[in-house]
């Protein structure tokens, strides 16, 4: 007696040499996403460390939260930020965004 759904079980049983591939798939997509998304981030991270290793008083920075201003004090955390005549903010180093070239906020 032969049974019309025994070519379909026969398709849906997993190959022998099935386990293989999927490691190598495994390691492909790993490789994959190790250079597409870990790598650049770590790239970005280490010029982040680098930019706020190389503050000094009188850079031109901005930050985070968008403020732009003239560093006045750089301690090993904080740093004081000129951002108008006599309005100083204290912030966090890591809160520095970007350091703009010097004379940037003399034209603005």
């Amino acid at each position: 007696m032969s049974f019309p759904l025994s070519p379909v079980i026969a398709q849906a049983t997993p190959q022998q040499g099935g386990g293989m591939s999927m490691i190598i798939m495994m390691v492909v997509l790993f490789g994959l996403m190790y250079f597409m998304m870990i790598r650049p981030q770590m790239k970005r991270q280490k010029e982040h460390r680098a930019l706020i290793a190389a503050l000094a008083k009188g850079d031109e920075v901005v930050t985070n939260g968008g403020l732009a201003g003239r560093v006045e004090e750089v301690g090993d955390t904080f740093v004081t930020v000129e951002i108008a005549p006599n309005v100083k903010v204290k912030l966090q180093k890591g809160a520095v965004q970007q350091v703009l070239p010097k004379g940037s906020l003399k034209s603005a």
